[in-house]
């Protein structure tokens, strides 16, 4: 039979214990638990830095079945004791490998079109002949494109799944997503399975999957260009959009004249597509890696930046590309809000500041306004 005073002594024990916990570390005015009994928050200020704090707790309260957060409102410093801790996660590698296989596949045939190889006439020929060497012929053709391409994705992703498991996060391996359309691909990303730490766990990251993305792009950019041919301008229709970096490096390493064109290498384009996905994602807001840096870089204040990047796209979907409304509608869809770290008290050091502010400049120049 419920008892509401075994439960209220119950409470009353937790407290007490978590209390002896935090007591030492911070100076209490006031303690409140949930009705439910899931949190207990202890009021005060911090008697010492927030990160050594957080540790210490961090472990106290795992003992106790409890995960640690640290927030600041106010003036006031706040300890919250949430009932449970994260486990340990089960990956399953093989659904991570049966994706990248069929990604290969469906960005070999899609390269191959860029190659100048229509898949549809050789699947054909191949289901009437069964002969199988037009399709060797059709891969080849796509391989430049489609590995260059899922390069640069992998890399991305595997800057965020180092950065994670250094930092002690939970992560599984990316996921990548074919579509037999388009790129072949709609990307790929990762999962994280425990909470991010600290703002500088998130900053980290956050920034470790574009950096490692574009650090890779360049000089695929620049092969690819360097094996691109010139052509006769015949019509501007269907020409990409290019950044203020991607128009410096065609000036350097393909110039052409005004009434000349650029007949872009199969490694080209997909370099330039690692570094369009790049700007995209260090958009300043919601999930995207942009929206975990400005988080880490300025906390809650991210947040109305997230919402004037968001009206911001909107207006480019109506007059400039119709993206746009595409990027919007899957950053509202995600949360343009943020989550916020463990320990959101701890702010960035200053070198990360500087790297953070560097990186605003790095969006700068990738980011594409007319990618099409």
């Amino acid at each position: 039979m419920f008892s509401y005073e075994v439960f209220y002594q119950q409470q009353l024990d937790v407290v007490s214990r978590l209390r002896q916990e935090v007591e030492g570390f911070f100076h209490i005015a006031d303690v409140r638990a949930s009705t439910r009994g899931d949190a207990v928050l202890f009021v005060g200020k911090l008697l010492n830095e927030a990160e050594p704090v957080y540790t210490a707790l961090r472990e106290r309260f795992r003992r106790l079945g409890y995960t640690a957060l640290l927030r600041r409102e106010g003036d006031s410093d706040i300890v919250v004791a949430q009932k449970g801790v994260s486990p340990i996660a089960r990956l399953n590698p093989a659904i991570n490998v049966v994706l990248l296989g069929l990604t290969l596949l469906t960005t070999l045939f899609v390269g191959a079109g860029f190659a100048g190889v229509n898949a549809l006439p050789v699947l054909r020929a191949i289901a009437r002949t069964g002969d199988l060497g037009p399709l060797i012929a059709l891969l080849t053709a796509g391989a430049p494109f489609a590995l260059t391409l899922l390069f640069i994705l992998g890399v991305h992703e595997m800057g965020h799944y180092v950065a994670a498991r250094l930092h002690g996060v939970q992560v599984t391996l990316p996921y990548f997503i074919p579509v037999p359309f388009g790129l072949g691909t709609f990307g790929a990303f990762i999962q994280l399975k425990s909470p991010v730490e600290n703002r500088k766990a998130l900053f980290d990251v956050g920034l470790a999957g574009p950096l490692a993305g574009f650090i890779v792009a360049v000089p695929l950019m620049i092969f690819g260009l360097t094996q691109s041919q010139v052509i006769p301008l015949t019509s501007s229709d269907g020409q990409m959009g290019a950044s203020l970096l991607v128009n410096w490096l065609v000036e350097v390493f393909a110039p052409h004249a005004a009434h000349q064109a650029l007949a872009l290498h199969p490694i080209a384009i997909a370099a330039w597509f690692g570094l369009l996905v790049t700007g995209l994602n260090l958009l300043p807001m919601g999930q995207l890696d942009g929206g975990h840096i400005i988080y880490a870089l300025l906390g809650k204040a991210a947040r109305p930046l997230a919402w004037a990047t968001f009206i911001g796209l909107g207006v480019l979907g109506l007059t400039v590309w119709s993206g746009w409304l595409t990027w919007a509608f899957f950053a509202l869809l995600t949360s343009l809000n943020h989550a916020e770290p463990l320990n959101d008290v701890t702010p960035l050091d200053g070198v990360r500041r500087w790297v953070g502010l560097l990186t605003v400049g790095l969006f700068v120049i990738i980011i594409t306004p007319k990618p099409f």
